[in-house]
């Protein structure tokens, strides 16, 4: 059988990527101004409709929302839901890379449409890719199950080969939802137990805001599968589940602004007391320098917690690298994560308002790929997610200014052939 050598691929994904770039540069949208004043706190009435002006200004109340940290509890918490389905199972991931917990991911999913219970998988093209093979996807398929990519890596696709769905998303007979950082694959196993197994943070949410994760789901399902998904079976009556204000906030190339943007920059310009974030891939813009320059300046603990040696995307890393300086002489405390590599993309102000998702804090995420965050107004949650930040920042270590004025001429160097494609970072 011909087999395309990798070379040829690589090369081909190249010039497709290049072109694509090309073609987002030039129809890029007029640049918004996120630079946002302190004018309200976030117990102010103003701050939820304000944060949520993009999206959906109304939180919805009643909700149940547990927190669970690394492989070990994210994966079985997930299978076991797929396990109890009895209607729908829907799946969005980024990442499905074959091995052992694809495996498990695809065995329950045959499983559960064997007997009978419709099951939607919706993976990106370009973060699959070759990493998974052809025998999961047919796996998969063959037990009756739906499987589509999103944006497929081909020629014709120019105009939509930069934008991917980064979301990972489940949702199991309308009723639990899950959403967070962590993939499908090998290196999120064990407990960030060794450099192999990814520090990551995902939730579990029931209640009325399962509805708005189905949402998400369907809107780009339907651009890949061009079905409407509806009925009871995906949208049942959801009752109360407990106490929490929860919002969906995704983002989408489609859109002329930046749910998610905004939401960071509403929730920085009104933080009071502190801001601990945690993000995998941290590019800050001027915008965002500024947020984060004027909450010190009004007495706010900005603590940044980045990842640190260990780190699967270098160019990111040194891009977001060069605006650490003005961050630290500003009074910003930026942590390098020690065991392994830090995925986690979650955020806290005030001990009150706490968002969790797929949203990286770079303009990637902001601007071109589709992104999901589950937000939480309850001091209860925030306060568990504060807790679980203050123990990565016990394996973390300080990144001082001294250190950042004192880096490689290499270092330099790789920060400034970079600057020119901080668009696409």
């Amino acid at each position: 059988m011909f087999r395309i050598p990798v070379e040829s691929y690589l090369v081909v994904l190249g010039v497709v990527f290049a072109l694509s770039v090309a073609i987002s540069l030039l129809n890029r949208p007029k640049e918004i101004s996120y630079a946002l004043r302190h004018e309200f706190s976030v117990r102010d009435p103003a701050f939820l409709p304000s944060a949520y002006a993009l999206a959906n200004p109304s939180p919805v109340k009643g909700n149940r929302v547990e927190l669970l940290e690394n492989g070990d509890r994210i994966f079985p918490s997930m299978l076991g839901a797929i396990e109890s389905a009895k209607a729908t199972v829907n799946l969005e991931s980024y990442i499905f890379w074959s091995g052992e917990v694809a495996s498990r991911f695809r065995d329950m999913l045959a499983s559960a449409a064997r007997r009978g219970v419709e099951v939607r998988v919706l993976l990106d093209g370009v973060g699959c890719g070759r990493r998974l093979a052809h025998s999961d996807v047919r796996t998969m398929r063959e037990a009756g199950c739906t499987v589509e990519f999103y944006h497929p890596v081909r020629p014709w696709n120019l105009d939509t080969f930069n934008n991917r769905t980064h979301r990972r998303l489940l949702v199991v007979d309308g009723r639990v939802g899950f959403t967070g950082g962590a993939g499908i694959a090998d290196v999120w196993l064990g407990d960030a137990d060794s450099p192999s197994h990814w520090r990551d943070t995902q939730v579990r949410a029931e209640g009325p805001v399962v509805a708005e994760l189905q949402s998400a789901f369907q809107e780009l399902w339907a651009e890949a599968r061009g079905e409407a998904l509806g009925g009871d079976r995906f949208y049942p009556r959801l009752d109360p589940a407990g106490d929490s204000r929860a919002q969906v906030i995704p983002s989408s190339r489609r859109a002329t602004s930046s749910a998610t943007k905004l939401l960071f920059a509403v929730s920085i310009a009104a933080a009071s007391e502190r801001i601990l974030l945690a993000n995998s891939y941290f590019v800050p813009d001027r915008d965002a320098l500024r947020l984060f320059a004027d909450a010190v300046r009004r007495g706010v603990d900005v603590r940044v917690l980045v990842p640190g040696k260990f780190n699967d995307v270098p160019a990111t890393k040194a891009a977001g690298k060069a605006g650490f300086g003005e961050l630290l002489r500003s009074g910003v405390r930026i942590y390098e994560y020690q065991p392994t590599m830090l995925h986690s993309k979650t955020m806290v102000v005030d001990g009150l308002f706490a968002t969790v998702g797929s949203t990286n804090f770079d303009n990637r995420s902001f601007r071109l790929n589709e992104e999901l965050n589950l937000t939480v107004y309850d001091a209860d949650f925030a306060g568990r997610l504060e807790e679980s930040f203050w123990r990565d920042l016990k394996r973390s270590r300080p990144y001082t200014y001294r250190e950042w004025s004192e880096r490689p001429v290499k270092e330099r160097i790789v920060e400034w052939a970079l600057a020119p494609f901080r668009s696409q970072l």
